[in-house]
């Protein structure tokens, strides 16, 4: 029996409905990954569910007895709640019974002791005391302080407390919207092996194309106020797309063909008229009223660079340079690298390690406090801000863009500000409304459009991925490959990473900045590791102090081999170890494949949960047996390439 079923579902905002009688169901243990265009209606249909939204017509049927939590995309701001008192809201009554306890029982006057014991009484009577185990075991599990507001801790931090308080009621189906949003790769890891321990079923929205390969056991599209399922993985589901568009643009080829030859027979002359049959005629207006009714897909966003004049060879040079923030330990420190025009910049590392330091020192606007940055000529830089703060929300996207003008430049050619945002997917009626209404992949659609309006050798994206659907994701990929100009990106997202960047700059949270060539992937292989892996420390600290213990031990020792200026001529028992590794590479990427290759099965979740977590056990077991393996292959390489 389906654990959701959402039976013609319709609603209706504008002109075009955002579903039209679309229906749905959710087997227990699926994990179904929702994906669409910007704007489609992803988030309201996860609301609809959730029961935030009421929708126009249509049943939203959830199995008697079960249980819904959501994951929300949008992080709380100035909530000054404890962890362990957001965690219990997840219990209503007894959610605040426990925390007032908590409050109370840190106060030592006869009134509180008073109120102590009544609200004492009613725990019990609730089952209250079990709950507050299951509270403070998932915090503890989590990592957790059960003491700390939530505003004081990081977004990555925060994520987690409410992906405590989603999972401590022990739900049958979790909702979450874009959840890696804002998050650093550490985090995403660890979102990523939390959900993959969770039995219930799924329900989210992402375009982090590394998080569904890894989580989705189905995909669900929602196109043109359709849900369309896919009963495959990510990839297989890329090429289940490919075909059905191409069916459909034959089909509707062949509809238009036919169309075509019946109007033309009603036109024909008075002796056609004398025998024309009337079933025909019929048969011809509802083909007519078919054709008016059919929504067409939207056209590809199809946007280019305007690229200015060429910058220098040398877009900036940093020797031995560093700077602090004045009373602060330095952020960059000893930093020496060269950046040349046509570079494809990556900067990796996680949350709070001083990539947009690093980008503005490398741009000018911070004088370093050590060494020397010299800057190259020429150099007209545009910029890309992940909070948005470029967009003015009261006014509507016509008036973000232009600026008062009517036509714009884009490389040599003039076009109408109207035409150059249907290029980035805004129909006319869109343009003209206030960006406040925008879902956030429209804004930063908006935001793309404005930046790439502007002539510019240099481009600098901060999170440029966050909202953007896959197709404009794959465009915007395309765009900066083929830009003549330099460009810088700051981003979480693994596989965009890899398919842009040339190069991977790489701080590690203590100052120091290493560069590496390639994508993300190409860093890993290197060896590339993050500070809360090496360290085995949580993936986003919850105070400075904890920051700084956890990144200064992982540099000192992956500096001792490059410290060693002695050839080290490997002995015969490490030469047979050498030869030896690389089958055992192959053997382990072999068995790791295998483990993937179940857990991808639709029905993996579904099957015996002892299963399912000794699988889980043993793919973890068997990827940490492989990264221990490749370092120790690539530590012997070092020693005899010396």
């Amino acid at each position: 029996m389906p654990l959701l079923n959402l039976d013609k579902i319709s609603l209706s905002f504008g002109m075009h409905p955002l579903l039209d009688e679309a229906s749905l169901t959710i087997e227990p243990g699926e994990r179904v990954c929702l994906l669409g265009r910007n704007g489609e209606g992803k988030s309201t249909l996860l609301k609809i569910v959730s029961g935030d939204v009421t929708p126009d017509g249509g049943i939203v049927r959830l199995e008697e007895g079960s249980v819904l939590a959501v994951l929300p995309q949008n992080l709380p701001s100035g909530d000054t709640r404890t962890a362990y008192d957001v965690v219990a809201s997840a219990f209503p009554e007894t959610g605040e019974l426990l925390a007032e306890f908590h409050c109370l029982s840190q106060q030592a006057d006869e009134a509180s002791l008073d109120r102590m014991m009544k609200v004492q009484e009613r725990l019990e009577s609730l089952d209250g005391w079990r709950l507050d185990q299951k509270v403070t075991t998932i915090l503890a599990q989590y990592g957790v302080d059960p003491d700390r507001t939530l505003n004081t801790l990081s977004g990555g931090w925060q994520r987690r407390v409410l992906l405590a308080r989603a999972l401590v009621a022990e739900p049958d189906i979790l909702l979450l919207d874009e959840p890696t949003n804002h998050l650093d790769v550490p985090a995403i890891a660890w979102l990523e092996e939390a959900l993959g321990q969770f039995r219930g079923a799924m329900l989210f929205v992402s375009h982090d194309r590394a998080f569904i390969r890894r989580m989705a056991t189905r995909v669900v599209e929602l196109d043109r106020g359709q849900l369309i399922s896919f009963a495959a993985n990510y990839d297989k589901y890329l090429e289940l797309k490919e075909k059905a568009l191409e069916d459909e643009e034959r089909q509707n080829a062949l509809f238009d063909k036919r169309l075509k030859q019946e109007e033309a027979w009603i036109r024909q002359g008075i002796k056609a008229r004398r025998t024309r049959n009337m079933g025909r005629v019929r048969a011809l207006r509802a083909m007519r009223e078919e054709h008016r009714q059919r929504r067409v897909r939207g056209g590809t966003a199809n946007f280019s660079v305007e690229e200015a004049a060429r910058s220098g060879k040398l877009v900036a040079e940093a020797r031995q340079a560093g700077f602090a923030y004045p009373g602060s330990e330095p952020v960059i420190r000893d930093m020496t690298l060269t950046i040349l025009r046509g570079d494809k910049i990556g900067l990796v590392g996680e949350n709070g390690t001083g990539k947009t330091t690093l980008v503005r020192l490398l741009l000018g606007e911070l004088e370093p406090t050590e060494g020397s940055i010299r800057l190259g000529t020429n150099l007209q830089v545009a910029y890309f801000d992940q909070l948005r703060g470029e967009l003015d929300l009261e006014s509507n996207a016509l008036d973000n863009l232009a600026e008062g003008r009517e036509f714009i430049d884009i490389n040599g050619q003039s076009k109408h500000v109207l035409g150059y945002l249907q290029e980035f997917l805004f129909t006319p009626e869109r343009a003209r409304s206030p960006v406040s209404v925008f879902s956030g992949g429209e804004r930063a659609r908006l935001l793309l459009a404005k930046l790439f309006s502007k002539p510019a050798n240099i481009l600098v994206l901060d999170e440029p991925t966050n909202d953007l659907d896959v197709e404009t994701l794959e465009l915007l990929e395309e765009q900066l490959s083929e830009f003549k100009g330099t460009v810088i990106v700051i981003s979480h997202d693994r596989e965009f990473l890899d398919n842009v960047v040339t190069d991977t700059i790489f701080l590690d949270g203590t100052g120091r900045v290493r560069e590496f060539v390639g994508g993300y992937s190409d860093w890993r292989r290197q060896g590339g590791v993050f500070p809360a892996e090496s360290s085995g420390s949580r993936p986003d600290k919850q105070d400075k102090r904890e920051k700084t213990e956890a990144t200064t031990k992982k540099p000192e020792a992956s500096a001792a081999p490059a410290a060693k200026s002695k050839p080290v001529k490997l002995s015969y028992k490490l030469k047979l170890e050498l030869e030896q590794l690389p089958g055992k590479i192959e053997a382990l990427e072999q068995e790791v494949a295998e483990f993937q290759q179940a857990i991808s099965a639709p029905d993996f979740y579904s099957g015996d949960p002892e299963k399912v977590s000794k699988t889980l056990e043993q793919l973890s077991d068997a990827e940490a047996r492989l990264e221990q393996v490749i370092e120790r292959w690539m530590e012997l390489e070092e020693q005899a390439g010396q």
